[in-house]
C-alpha cells in the first residue's frame, strides 16, 4: 500500500477530497487495489462517509477513470497548437502528448482502459472517452480536407492511429521499449511509420 500522507479532513467538498486522496493513491501505489475504507481513513473521515457520494469502490474507480479521459482530452488539446506547420505535425504532437500522459500517470492510464472503468455502465464515463476520442477524429478530418490524410473512411484512419498510439503508450509505461530491441528512438520512428500510411502519398 502507498506511503500517501493521510489528510485531515474538516469541511468542504467530501466528494472531492474522496476523489484527490483515491488519486494520490492510485499515483503512488501505480495500481487500485485500495478500498473505500482506507480512502476514507486517508482522507480522514468516517468508514462510512464515502457512501454518501460512491455507493461502492467500483463507482469511484469509474470516476477516476472519467477524470482520466478529461485530463488525457486536455493534454492533447493542448498539444495541437495552431502554430505548428501541419495536420501531421499536429498529429505527432497530440500522439507524443498522449505517451506522455500514459508515463506520467500509468496507473491512472491503465485503469480507464481496464474492466473496471466500464463504460458501458456509466454514461459520464462513456461521454468523456468518447469526447477525448473526438479529438483524434476531429484532427484526422481536418486532415482529410486539407489533403494530409487519405480519403478513406475516418473510422478506419482513427483505429490504425489510436491502436498504434495506445499500444506504444502501453509499452512505454511498461518499460518494454527497450534500446537492443527497438533502437534508440522507438517512438518517434514509430509514430513516423504510421503517419506515413495515414498520409497521402501524392
Amino acid at each position: 500500500m502507498s506511503e500517501t500522507t493521510d489528510r485531515p479532513y474538516h469541511h468542504g467538498d467530501l466528494r472531492r477530497a474522496l476523489i484527490d486522496t483515491a488519486l494520490d493513491m492510485l499515483a503512488a501505489d501505480q495500481n487500485w487495489a485500495f478500498t473505500l475504507r482506507e480512502v476514507a481513513r486517508r482522507t480522514g473521515v468516517s468508514h462510512a462517509a464515502p457512501y454518501k457520494h460512491f455507493r461502492d469502490r467500483e463507482m469511484l474507480l469509474r470516476e477516476l477513470a472519467r477524470i482520466g479521459f478529461v485530463r488525457l482530452g486536455e493534454s492533447l488539446t493542448g498539444a495541437m497548437s495552431p502554430d505548428l506547420p501541419s495536420t501531421r505535425a499536429q498529429f505527432m504532437a497530440a500522439a507524443q502528448a498522449c505517451i506522455g500522459f500514459a508515463c506520467q500517470n500509468p496507473g491512472l492510464y491503465r485503469l480507464m482502459f481496464s474492466a473496471d472503468a466500464d463504460k458501458t455502465i456509466d454514461a459520464p464515463l462513456h461521454d468523456a472517452a468518447m469526447n477525448t476520442f473526438g479529438i483524434l477524429l476531429g484532427l484526422l478530418e481536418r486532415g482529410q480536407r486539407d489533403g494530409s490524410f487519405q480519403p478513406v473512411a475516418v473510422n478506419a484512419l482513427a483505429a490504425a492511429g489510436w491502436a498504434q498510439v495506445h499500444g506504444l503508450a502501453m509499452l512505454a509505461i511498461s518499460n518494454q521499449l527497450l534500446e537492443e530491441k527497438v533502437g534508440p528512438a522507438p517512438i518517434p520512428a514509430a509514430l513516423n511509420v504510421l503517419l506515413d500510411g495515414l498520409c497521402r502519398c501524392d
